[in-house]
C-alpha cells in the first residue's frame, strides 16, 4: 500500500463533505488505478483494479439536492477500459456510464435527489471482474433536513465484497468461487485477534451508525451484531425507510442500508454476515465498546498493513 493509497483512505471521509443544509456543488475527480495492494494481515497481495488506488475507493458524502460535477481519468499506463456507475444518479446510462479506453477522461454532472447510502462501481465490461478487482466505494447523501433521524456519536462504513485469489478467472467469479469475503477490502481487518486486525470503537452509550454497502459482484449479507439488536435499519440508508428492533438484514450484492446500534454496555460486538461462509472467510468487523475509546471521525479506519513504513 503506497502513503497516497493510505492517505486516500485516511480521508476518505471528507471527500466532497459539506456542512451546510443550502445545497452545493462539489467537483469529484477520480483515477483508476491498476496496482498491487495487500489485503490481509500476513502481507498477501493481490493484482487489484481501483478508484484512487484504494480499495473500497473514497467514500464521497454530499448532502440531499447537491450537485456532483464528476470525472474520471483512466491513465495512459493502465492496460484496460473503465467507467464509473453512481447508484445515486438519475442519468442516462449510455452517455454516461460508458466505459473509457486508457489515456481519456470522461465527466459528467447529477444531483443526488435522495438521502442515502449508495454504491458506485465500475461499469466496463466484463463488470463483474471489474467489481470483483476492487473498482467500487460507497457515496452517502445526508437528508437535507439533519432531524429526519437520530443523531449518530460513531459512524462507519463498511464495505463487504468476495476476494478471488486469482483476479484473472472470470469464470470463477461467475461460478461464485470466491477464496475469501472482505469488509473495507481486507480478510479479518477489523478482528483484533488476527494477525494485523484492527477494531471498531466505541463508548457505552454511543449511537453507533454503520453505513454498509454490499460490493458483491454475488453474495447476499445477512449483518448482524452479535450480542446485540439493531436498534434501527435503515433500507439504502434512506430515513423514511425505517425498521425498528432487526437482529439480521439482507443486503443484496449492489444494495445498501444504514445500520444503527446503541451499545448497552462495554465489551466485544462481531459485526458480521450471517451466511457464515463468508463470516469464517473473513467478513468479521469487531466493535469494541470501551469507556477509554477515542473520539474518532474517521469513517473507515485504517490497519497496521496499511499505515505507510516508517521512516528513520
Amino acid at each position: 500500500m503506497t502513503l497516497a493509497g493510505a492517505t486516500a483512505i485516511a480521508l476518505a471521509g471528507l471527500l466532497g463533505q459539506t456542512s451546510s443544509a443550502s445545497a452545493k456543488t462539489h467537483d469529484i475527480h477520480m483515477t483508476a488505478v491498476e496496482s498491487d495492494i495487500i489485503i490481509d494481515g500476513g502481507g498477501e497481495k493481490y493484482a487489484a483494479w481501483t478508484f484512487n488506488g484504494t480499495m473500497p475507493g473514497p467514500v464521497v458524502r454530499v448532502t440531499e439536492g447537491d450537485t456532483i460535477n464528476f470525472t474520471l481519468t483512466n491513465p495512459a499506463t493502465n492496460k484496460n477500459p473503465h467507467a464509473m456507475d453512481f447508484h445515486a444518479a438519475e442519468i442516462d446510462f449510455l452517455k454516461n456510464y460508458k466505459a473509457i479506453n486508457a489515456g481519456e477522461t470522461i465527466s459528467y454532472t447529477f444531483v443526488a435527489k435522495k438521502p442515502g447510502i449508495f454504491f458506485y462501481h465500475c461499469g466496463a465490461p466484463p463488470m463483474i471482474q471489474h467489481v470483483a478487482r476492487g473498482m467500487f466505494g460507497a457515496i452517502i447523501v445526508d437528508p437535507k433536513d439533519a432531524s429526519v433521524w437520530p443523531k449518530a456519536d460513531r459512524e462507519y462504513v463498511l464495505v463487504q465484497s468476495e476476494y478471488f485469489k486469482n483476479p484473472g478467472d472470470v469464470q470463477a467469479m461467475f461460478d461464485r468461487k470466491f477464496d475469501g469475503m472482505m469488509f473495507n477490502g481486507g480478510i479479518f481487518k477489523y478482528h483484533p485477534f488476527v494477525t494485523g486486525g484492527g477494531k471498531l470503537d466505541a463508548k457505552p452509550g454511543e449511537r453507533v451508525r454503520v453505513y454498509f454497502v454490499n460490493a458483491g459482484p454475488n453474495e447476499f449479507s445477512s449483518f448482524h451484531p452479535i450480542g446485540e439488536i439493531w436498534d434501527n435499519v435503515y433500507e439504502s440508508g434512506n430515513p423514511a425507510n425505517k425498521l425498528t428492533g432487526v437482529q439480521t438484514y439482507v443486503v443484496g450484492p449492489g444494495s445498501a442500508a444504514t445500520f444503527d446500534v446503541v451499545v448497552e454496555s462495554a465489551g466485544a460486538y462481531p459485526l458480521v454476515t450471517h451466511s457464515l461462509t463468508g463470516a469464517l472467510r473473513g467478513a468479521i468487523a469487531v466493535l469494541l465498546a470501551s469507556p477509554d475509546a477515542k473520539p474518532s471521525t474517521n469513517l473507515m479506519p485504517m490497519v497496521p498493513w496499511e499505515l505507510p513504513a516508517k521512516t528513520k
